[in-house]
């Protein structure tokens, strides 16, 4: 991971002074996202370089949004899950225009989405992660797009024990939603870099 960390870093674009860069690390469920962002936080953090991370998981909306409406459980998770043009207007357009975003975060406990300031510095390296991040309403608002393949055997074995025994939610959920991102957006083809994960 290190070294995967330590090539990636000479890859995506400079944060020069002044200036806000926003990456993405996109992947499907499972895929070691969480744990590279992590490590590239650690390593510019060295540099002194600022970051703001960003996690498109924290911004679901409420469960009677997402679950029982009708569609389909796959349709739900792809196109319900989040309020993909709110997060466009206020999140994903905004990163580079403005020092102070207010967004809408998920909390789970409540079931609730609460507004939030965030504060971003004049010059940051911006990391948004999450999954389905390549749909066309926010791609065009990244300058570096990373995408972490990893095979769904292998994502399902990191699942915990209990969760793996709900198979039946990922075969009518999450499975057909990923295998729609990946038949119609391509998030292969169309990532900067692509890592095996």
């Amino acid at each position: 991971m290190e070294v995967k960390i330590k090539k990636l870093l000479k890859i995506i674009p400079k944060v020069e002074h002044g200036q806000k860069v926003v990456i993405g690390v996109d992947g499907l469920s499972r895929s070691g996202k969480t744990t590279i962002v992590r490590e590239i936080e650690r390593h510019i953090q060295e540099k002194n370089i600022l970051s703001c991370v960003f996690h498109i998981d924290d911004y679901i909306v409420e469960s009677y949004r997402r679950y029982k409406t009708g569609h389909e459980e796959w349709y739900e998770y792809y196109k319900l899950q989040w309020d993909v043009e709110w997060l466009k207007d206020n999140l994903f357009k905004k990163l580079k225009e403005s020092n102070e975003l207010q967004l809408l975060t998920y909390d789970n406990s409540l079931d609730l989405q609460k507004l939030h300031t965030v504060r971003i510095p004049d010059t940051c390296l911006i990391i948004v992660e999450g999954v389905f991040l390549q749909r066309k309403e926010w791609r065009n608002y990244f300058d570096y797009m990373i995408f972490l393949d990893c095979v769904r055997k292998e994502r399902f074995n990191r699942e915990s024990v209990e969760t793996q025994n709900k198979i039946e939610k990922f075969e009518k959920r999450y499975w057909k939603a990923e295998d729609y991102y990946m038949e119609t957006v391509s998030p292969i083809e169309q990532a900067d870099l692509v890592i095996q994960n």
